[in-house]
């Protein structure tokens, strides 16, 4: 089944990494009386994530901040240390939240999973974002075309927030 809006996100376990090295955070902690913009990409370093999907989130974030938005954050199907090496790398420092979902479980369970694709090598996740308000989603988004990241990047979660 395919999360839609008005459902609650899945239970699922994270890795993330913190200041005492690789931690766990659960879609409870991430979303509980919160809300919360979610975007999953296929994979952290690829082009079209690092070069156009995470940096409209890098550079809106103070203004989705003013928007009502308690937290950002991003998950791919990367382990806890190339999510970290990724969040480094782009600059984002405490204004997103890096998630792994190592073996899938989250995007399965969502319904976004994509894969396994044979430039991937795996199940990995399909380009999304939502807006969840206490872990219910209020929005969703998903990319038909590879490559895009049009309807799934922060222009729209502003425009979706109003």
């Amino acid at each position: 089944m395919t999360l839609k809006v008005g459902d609650r996100l899945p239970e699922a376990t994270f890795n993330i990494m913190t200041a005492d090295g690789p931690g766990e955070m659960t879609v409870a902690d991430l979303t509980s009386g919160k809300t919360v913009v979610l975007f999953g990409v296929p994979g952290a370093f690829t082009p079209t994530c690092h070069m156009n999907h995470l940096p409209g989130f890098v550079e809106h974030a103070e203004t989705l901040k003013n928007k009502g938005v308690d937290t950002i954050a991003v998950v791919s199907v990367n382990d806890v240390f190339v999510m970290d090496a990724w969040k480094k790398a782009s600059s984002a420092g405490d204004s997103i939240t890096f998630l792994s979902d190592t073996a899938a479980k989250f995007v399965e369970a969502a319904g976004l999973g994509l894969g396994p694709a044979p430039i991937f090598g795996h199940l990995r996740s399909q380009r999304f974002a939502l807006i969840a308000k206490d872990g219910e989603v209020t929005f969703l988004a998903v990319e038909e075309t590879p490559g895009e990241a049009t309807k799934t990047g922060a222009a729209a979660i502003l425009e979706a927030l109003g």
